[in-house]
């Protein structure tokens, strides 16, 4: 469809671009020859503030993970044919339901992943050398000893090979570490461009020092480390997840680390977000939280806001991409 076509304008909305992502980037100039954008600087709460809000919308740029769309709100936005997310993830949206309805899904994979992976890895640092726990002793007056971990010859096991996960591989190996792997759908030929040996999934829980998680967020990944994982784990392991808050039990997660059995826990992602003030994870000591930004760097943000208007432009223009639904 070329941009000579349109009778009408179409409606791009914004929904709901809080904390701010896409609301000042030049990206959105780009539009103006396709549609009349509108932006919601604030999160809608409620369903009926999302409906009232997306109900002109042609498109939808879901800037956003906390703003979901389901089932019932998406029957009701009769005049919807695209939504482009500012991620790689698309768990926000019904896909089925989306898919049923004829609304177009695109999503962003592995555009941002070394932003992502570099996130993940400074967790990991970050909690080796117990950074949260040295400053709030220190702030407190406190000169305690507590043994650092030593990461070089260690071994960092990596869940899902995807574009970050690939990413992270090369910043353990560059520090020295021994990587192992597993995924859903290992190959000889991606362990051998990768540089790594893929094992059992019990075998990684069982070997590794370090645990990263880069799986994406579907029914047979929910809750993939739950109490009988965490069991698995070896004394004093360290566990990153960057990948999606429900692929981790919580409250295993919380036993865990109140137990001593694991030596922390660096969370970028959470099942509830953002989390409420008694969230139990936030009382824990070993732990690096960090809400929801491993790719919210200068770089980041430019790249999921030119993808997302990518997105729009090819789908358009009649040349769809990273359609999901």
């Amino acid at each position: 469809m070329s941009k000579t076509s349109f009778l009408n304008r179409l409606k791009i909305v914004v929904p709901g671009d809080d904390p701010p992502q896409i609301q000042t980037s030049p990206h959105l100039e780009r539009l103006t020859p396709y549609g009349d954008v509108v932006l919601y600087t604030d999160r809608p709460i409620t369903s009926t503030e999302k409906v009232n809000r997306a109900k002109e919308a042609d498109i939808l740029i879901n800037s956003r993970g906390m703003v979901n769309w389901t089932a019932p709100i998406l029957r009701q936005l009769s005049k919807l044919q695209m939504i482009t997310t500012c991620s790689i993830g698309t768990d926000m949206i019904d896909l089925q339901v989306a898919k049923e309805l004829g609304v177009v899904v695109c999503n962003q994979p592995g555009r941002t992943a070394p932003v992502v992976a570099e996130h993940a890895f400074g967790l990991m640092f970050a909690l080796a050398k117990r950074t949260a726990f040295h400053t709030a002793e220190t702030k407190a007056g406190r000169w305690n000893r507590i043994d650092n971990i030593f990461l070089r010859n260690k071994v960092l096991g990596i869940v899902g090979t995807g574009n970050t996960g690939s990413e992270m591989i090369k910043l353990g190996r560059a520090v020295g570490m021994n990587v192992i792997a597993w995924t859903l759908h290992p190959s000889q030929e991606k362990a051998d461009r990768l540089g790594i040996q893929y094992v059992s999934f019990e075998k990684l829980l069982q070997t590794a020092d370090v645990i990263s998680l880069h799986i994406k967020l579907t029914d047979e990944s929910r809750h993939l480390i739950g109490k009988q994982e965490l069991e698995l784990m070896k004394q004093g392991a360290l566990l990153i997840n960057c990948a999606r808050g429900e692929v981790v039990q919580t409250s295993a997660l919380v036993e865990a680390l109140d137990a001593g059995h694991l030596g922390g826990a660096g969370i970028d992602v959470y099942d509830q977000e953002p989390p409420p003030p008694d969230y139990p994870l936030l009382a824990c000591k070993q732990v690096i939280l960090t809400p929801h930004c491993a790719d919210m760097t200068p770089e980041g943000v430019d790249l999921l806001n030119e993808g997302a208007v990518d997105n729009i432009i090819s789908y358009l223009e009649g040349c769809p991409k990273n359609v999901v639904a």
